[in-house]
C-alpha cells in the first residue's frame, strides 16, 4: 500500500471524526441548558476533551505523515504517542472537573428540567459516538494508528459514560430523587479518570520504546510458522514503533559459506513475511552472523558438506530466547 495515500486516508478519517465531534458537543450542552443536570454536564464537558484531543489528533496525524529529515531519521511518528498522553491528561482533566462540580452541586443544587428531552439528546449522542469510535478503532488497528486507536477508546468510553448516564437520569425521572444527578456524574467522572489514565500510561510507554510483546510474540510466530533450514537462528530481535510504523532490529545466523547476495536473499524473505503481515509500513535492519561449530548441531540443513558436529534439535524460537543477545547453542 502507497504509504502517502495511506497517511491521507487516515487524515480524512481523523477529520471526520472531529467534524462528528463538534455537532455531538453542540448537542451535548443544548441539553444541559435545557435541564440544568450535572450528569448531562459531565457528558458535555467530556465532549470538549474529545474535540480538543481529536483536533490535537489530527494536527499529530499530519506531523506523523512527513518524511524522514536530518533531524528526525526515524521519521516523526513519536508524535503520536504524544497525542496520546495529551488526550489522557485532557480526559483526566475533564474527569476530575466533573467531579467537583458534582461535590459543590451538593451544597448548591439547582431545580432539574426537560430531563426527557435531555434523555433523548444523550441518547442520540451516544450512539453516534460509540458508532464513531468503533470504526476509528478499527481503523487504527488495521493502520496500525496509535492515534486513531486512542481516539476511538476514548469516543467508546464516553459512550459507555453516556449509558450510564442514561441509566442515571432515568433513575432521576423514575423516583423524584434529584440527589442521584450528582452521584451519578461523581461515578462518570471516576470512569472518565480511569480512561485517562490508561491513556497517558500506553503513551509514556511509547515514548520510552517499551517492548509490546503481543506484536514480537506475533513475529517470532510467524518466522517459526515459515522457518528454513538455513535459518539457523534468530537473535536480539527487537521491535520499536514510530507511529504507524514498526521497526524491526535482528541478528540473523546463516551458513558462513553464503555469499553476501545469497544472505541478502535470506533476510529479505524474513522482511518479507512481516511486511505481509503488518500493512503499516515496516523498516528493517537485520545483521547476519555466520554460523560456527556450535551451530552445527541446532542446524537442520541435509546436505551441508561442512558440518562438524551431527545435528541434535531444532529449537523452538519464542520470546525468551529470540531476545537475547546470544547466537542459539553458543
Amino acid at each position: 500500500m502507497d504509504n502517502s495515500f495511506s497517511d491521507k486516508k487516515l487524515f480524512r478519517i481523523q477529520l471526520f471524526a472531529v467534524a462528528a465531534g463538534l455537532l455531538v458537543l453542540t448537542a451535548k450542552f443544548a441539553a444541559y441548558f435545557l435541564t440544568h443536570s450535572n450528569t448531562i454536564l459531565s457528558d458535555a464537558l467530556e465532549s470538549i476533551v474529545n474535540v480538543l484531543a481529536g483536533s490535537f489528533a489530527l494536527f499529530s496525524l499530519y506531523v506523523s505523515a512527513l518524511p524522514k529529515d536530518k533531524d528526525h531519521p526515524y521519521g516523526h511518528g513519536k508524535v503520536e504517542f504524544v497525542s496520546a498522553g495529551v488526550e489522557g491528561i485532557l480526559i483526566i482533566v475533564a474527569g476530575g472537573g466533573i467531579i467537583v462540580k458534582a461535590i459543590a452541586a451538593f451544597f448548591h443544587p439547582v431545580p432539574l428540567e426537560n430531563l426527557n428531552v435531555g434523555l433523548i439528546i444523550i441518547t442520540v449522542s451516544g450512539i453516534i459516538n460509540f458508532l464513531i469510535g468503533f470504526f476509528l478503532e478499527r481503523s487504527g488497528k488495521k493502520h496500525g494508528s496509535v492515534v486513531l486507536i486512542a481516539d476511538g477508546k476514548h469516543l467508546m468510553s464516553d459512550a459507555y459514560s453516556s449509558l450510564g448516564i442514561l441509566v442515571g437520569v432515568g433513575l432521576i425521572i423514575l423516583t423524584g430523587w434529584s440527589v442521584l444527578d450528582n452521584v451519578v456524574a461523581i461515578i462518570i467522572g471516576l470512569i472518565i479518570l480511569v480512561t485517562g489514565i490508561r491513556l497517558v500510561r500506553k503513551s509514556v510507554a511509547g515514548i520510552m520504546d517499551e517492548a509490546d510483546e503481543k506484536v514480537i510474540e506475533e513475529v517470532i510466530k510467524l518466522l517459526n510458522e515459515h522457518r528454513q533450514p538455513q535459518w539457523i537462528d534468530v537473535h536480539n530481535l527487537r521491535i520499536i514503533q514510530y507511529g504507524s510504523k514498526l521497526h524491526v532490529d535482528c541478528h540473523a545466523t546463516l551458513p558462513w559459506y553464503y555469499t553476501l547476495e545469497e544472505a541478502h536473499k535470506e533476510t529479505d524473505a524474513m522482511a518479507q513475511l512481516i511486511s505481509d503481515k503488518y500493512s503499516s509500513q515496516v523498516e528493517f535492519f537485520i545483521h547476519t552472523d555466520p554460523c560456527i561449530p556450535a551451530s552445527c548441531k541446532l542446524c537442520s540443513i541435509a546436505d551441508c558438506k561442512v558440518r562438524q558436529e551431527k545435528f541434535v534439535e531444532r529449537i523452538e524460537w519464542n520470546i525468551e530466547n529470540v531476545l537475547r543477545n546470544k547466537r542459539h547453542g553458543s
